[in-house]
């Protein structure tokens, strides 16, 4: 892909940047090996709950996990999820509460990934990322889609397993494709959501649906979504994104028409920007970028050339 700027096209995805956490999926099920790193003096875990972790500033002025020895951890019953080694053998996990605990020093406050996303490192996102999905998952997820009966925890948190029918429900990821959508003007499409700011534009996306393949997916959206008809599509990036459970899947798509007409169920605007004129929009504040831990704001920047202003959460 074309871009004018090499720093944009080379800027790492947020959530997506090397952790250095090895999953180890293979000791999911082996519930002596668990019981072990568990009680390990070196484990460390956190609490999740509704999405939120808690944070706490350093002195030299970095954003940390909350994290403690698994021995000075909250109690829990069976909502314990193993996330992975480290390589100094360090296990990690979480722990999925009813609400964050308090901290006797009152410095760390709760965030949810939106936030936390932008200021932890690659490996503390990469921990809470794998720790929101998961638990999103288990709240949603408590009862067999076959028989109906309540399921239990199993492997680590990876699987629920019911012991009515013998099904076991493995976590859930709905794929969904986001697109930028470029003229042969080299214009770019952003659309405005229904329930969105007044200003607030962003690149275009949908679900996968079934039977479909995701190329076709990203010309059915923007067909459906803005009335354009694309031709070539290239994929870019993926993002974990698990608000409550989506994989982001990011494109490049190429329009073959330019006339506009919004379906206005969830696109309530859409404009077609060159630079200059996006650029004269951000200054002026009649347009507001997407958050900048989105895999929109990327597929925008690859575009524009340049880092997009900063602006509050999305």
């Amino acid at each position: 892909m074309t871009t004018r700027t090499d720093h944009t096209a080379d800027r790492p995805i947020s959530l997506t940047a090397p952790s250095g956490i090895d999953r180890a999926a293979h000791h999911r099920l082996d519930e002596a090996w668990l019981a072990a790193a568990w009680s390990h003096p070196s484990t460390r875990c956190f609490v999740v709950s509704g999405g939120q972790v808690l944070i706490d500033e350093t002195p030299d002025g970095r954003t940390e996990l909350v994290m403690t020895p698994s021995f000075e951890a909250p109690l829990t019953e069976a909502h314990r999820y193993f996330l992975g080694i480290d390589e100094d053998g360090v296990s990690y996990f979480a722990l999925q509460k009813d609400s964050l605990p308090g901290r006797m020093d009152d410095s760390a406050r709760p965030a949810g990934l939106r936030e936390a996303g932008l200021l932890l490192s690659p490996r503390e996102a990469g921990l809470m990322v794998h720790a929101v999905a998961l638990e999103n998952w288990q709240r949603l997820h408590r009862f067999c889609s076959r028989c109906g009966e309540r399921t239990v925890i199993a492997a680590a948190g990876h699987i629920r397993r019911c012991p009515a029918c013998g099904a076991e429900h493995y976590p859930r990821t709905d794929p969904a494709v986001i697109m930028a959508v470029i003229d042969d003007k080299d214009r770019i499409l952003l659309g405005r959501q229904v329930h969105w700011p007044e200003g607030r534009f962003s690149t275009l996306a949908g679900f996968v649906e079934p039977g479909e393949a995701i190329e076709q997916s990203v010309r059915r959206e923007v067909h459906e979504e803005v009335g354009i008809a694309v031709g070539e599509v290239e994929y870019v990036a993926s993002q974990p994104w698990p608000f409550p459970s989506s994989l982001m899947l990011g494109f490049v798509a190429h329009a073959t028409s330019s006339e506009i007409t919004v379906d206005g169920d969830e696109i309530h605007e859409a404009r077609w920007f060159s630079r200059d004129e996006l650029r004269a929009a951000f200054e002026s504040g009649e347009v507001l970028p997407p958050y900048g831990i989105s895999i929109a704001a990327r597929l925008i920047e690859r575009w524009y050339g340049e880092d997009l202003p900063v602006r509050s959460a999305f």
